[in-house]
């Protein structure tokens, strides 16, 4: 099973597009306009991903809904948690694609984090709402000791930490 669609609202959705379709290169299909529960209305707007009419990404504008200029738009920043937490990533299946990636994201003038985390390795950006993006490429398998080891910590009140990251680099666009 995989999800149909990831629904967000958007702050700014020129910059949303120009972002998702214009460097992500997903694909706006379809729109739906309509009332939203609360008042107002809205526009939802599909992204396709990878040419799937099953995968898609898509955002919100929101119009004339009650508060709508107390909005918080970064997921972090509306659960009031850690820079990071809350974020999505979108699969690679080569070292070279995640590296184009990297390289794509830099060169439309986006700062990127490279974390090699032992089992996968990821870029991260943010998007224009500032949430943060992934891509990642999962480089390990699993064994029964890392399932114990997962099940274990289910009921653990301390911090018994992993091992640190393999790599952790920050690139910054202006030295792209």
């Amino acid at each position: 099973m995989s999800y149909h669609h990831l629904a967000l609202a958007a702050k700014d959705m020129a910059a949303i597009h120009e972002f998702y379709e214009g460097i992500m290169g997903f694909e706006l299909v379809k729109v739906e306009v309509a009332p939203v529960m609360g008042g107002g209305w809205g526009k939802h707007f599909f992204y396709r991903m990878d040419g799937n009419d099953s995968r898609f990404i898509a955002f919100w504008e929101l119009n004339d809904t009650p508060g709508q200029d107390d909005y918080a738009y970064d997921l972090n920043e509306a659960a009031k948690t850690p820079q990071g937490t809350n974020h999505y990533s979108f699969s690679v299946d080569t070292p070279e694609e995640l590296e184009s990636w990297r390289k794509k994201w830099n060169a439309a003038g986006l700062d990127v984090l490279e974390i090699d985390h032992n089992w996968c390795h990821s870029v991260y950006t943010r998007d224009p709402n500032g949430n943060m993006v992934e891509f990642c490429l999962t480089t390990g398998s699993f064994t029964e000791a890392d399932r114990e080891r997962a099940l274990a910590a289910l009921d653990e009140r301390e911090m018994k930490a992993s091992p640190p990251p393999a790599k952790m680099q920050q690139w910054l666009a202006k030295d792209a």
